[in-house]
């Protein structure tokens, strides 16, 4: 289990530090192996021919390997290039169907120029390597057959690879895998961290502004909260109407003290970009947020839609003191606990607000306050 944590983290901290080669190294795995599978194919159908008809020579897989693990790697490199430049400057401004329409036109060019390559340009060098009798490649016929195989076989993979990705990205970095290990089919306890984080006063905006510029305002809110997330190697947990929720492991969150410091860099996009939300909606984005951590369960749950969910105190402590903000006027609350596992804490303004007995809780839990201490 410790295994497959590691290497949850370590695939959310490469995807945060190193997007555009995540891209590319996601893509040019998927294709090799396609395209390793496709080669396979093609080797044991000539060996097959070969029986029936030893005039077409014998043929080696390794040339035959190499060809289709190169052609895998030059097609998955221009789709990593796609896919991570028409995301990262156009998803906000584009539709999905768009982005969709744009990347398979791209997709299909791509696969054309190089099937065009590799068939004409290279079509000498292929006869000799994969030992085809000079008569046999040069029937036309016979490359129109070859080049549909290979345009249905892309299309099919395409489908295949684009499912695999984007069940990647609605989990996350480092989730699929541990999903197809079974990871997550049985309840199991995981030490996290969790920082619940609302919209102040979404209520009287709603009714001020209408829903729909309410919708459009949650919508640019959570698009620049996503824009730290990387460099605070956080996961989104949930969206829930103007809420979200974000968590770490216990390492990650405490490591350079990423789950507080997260917080105060999300007011600080906002601030960057306070001549946007004014122009557009008249106010800045200001949220609240309770911080907390400790033992959870996960565990894969839903049928018809599926889901990663964790259940635990720890979830109702953290959404309990965030929404204890309004009561002492605070944009953030932690508990003692967390607090006490806190190593530096010099850039921080710490004020405990005493042992508080929280809603649904047995016990009082010690509750402090933390404000980011502004560098002039």
């Amino acid at each position: 289990m410790e295994n497959q944590l590691d290497y949850g983290s370590a695939a959310r901290r490469f995807a945060s530090q190193y997007p555009l080669l995540s891209s590319l190294m996601t893509q040019i795995s998927f294709w090799i192996i396609a395209n390793a599978v496709l080669g396979l194919i093609i080797h044991l159908y000539v060996r097959s021919l070969v029986a029936i008809y030893p005039l077409i020579g014998e043929q080696r897989l390794g040339p035959v390997l190499i060809i289709a693990m190169t052609l895998g790697a030059l097609y998955g490199t221009t789709l990593g290039l796609i896919d991570h430049y028409i995301g990262k400057f156009s998803f906000q401004n584009r539709s999905i169907g768009q982005i969709i329409l744009v990347k398979t036109v791209l997709s299909i060019t791509t696969l054309t120029a190089l099937l065009w390559l590799i068939l004409d340009k290279l079509h000498d060098v292929l006869s000799a390597r994969l030992s085809l009798p000079a008569a046999l490649p040069g029937n036309d016929e016979f490359w129109h057959y070859v080049l549909v195989m290979l345009v249905v076989y892309y299309l099919f993979m395409t489908l295949i690879i684009n499912l695999a990705i984007q069940v990647n990205k609605k989990f996350g970095p480092g989730i699929l895998l541990p999903l197809l290990w079974g990871k997550y089919r049985n309840p199991a306890e995981q030490e996290r961290v969790f920082l619940f984080m609302d919209l102040k006063s979404s209520t009287s905006m709603a009714e001020t502004c209408g829903h729909l510029k309410y919708s459009a305002f949650i919508r640019d809110s959570f698009y620049d909260i996503n824009q730290v997330i990387p460099r605070y190697n956080a996961e989104v947990y949930q969206y829930v109407g103007d809420e979200i929720v974000m968590s770490w492991t216990i390492t990650e969150g405490l490591r350079k003290l990423a789950c507080v410091h997260f917080f105060f860099a999300c007011e600080k996009q906002f601030e960057d970009k306070a001549q946007y939300y004014l122009q557009n909606y008249g106010r800045v984005p200001q949220f609240k947020a309770g911080l907390h951590m400790g033992t959870v369960v996960a565990v894969e749950i839903g049928d018809i839609k599926r889901d990663i969910a964790y259940h635990g105190d720890t979830l109702n402590t953290a959404a309990r003191l965030q929404s204890l903000c309004n009561d002492y006027d605070r944009r953030l609350l932690t508990s003692e606990y967390l607090l006490r596992c806190i190593e530096a804490q010099d850039s921080f303004i710490i004020e405990r607000l005493g042992m508080i007995q929280l809603k649904g809780k047995a016990a009082p839990t010690g509750v402090v306050s933390l404000e980011l201490i502004r560098k002039p």
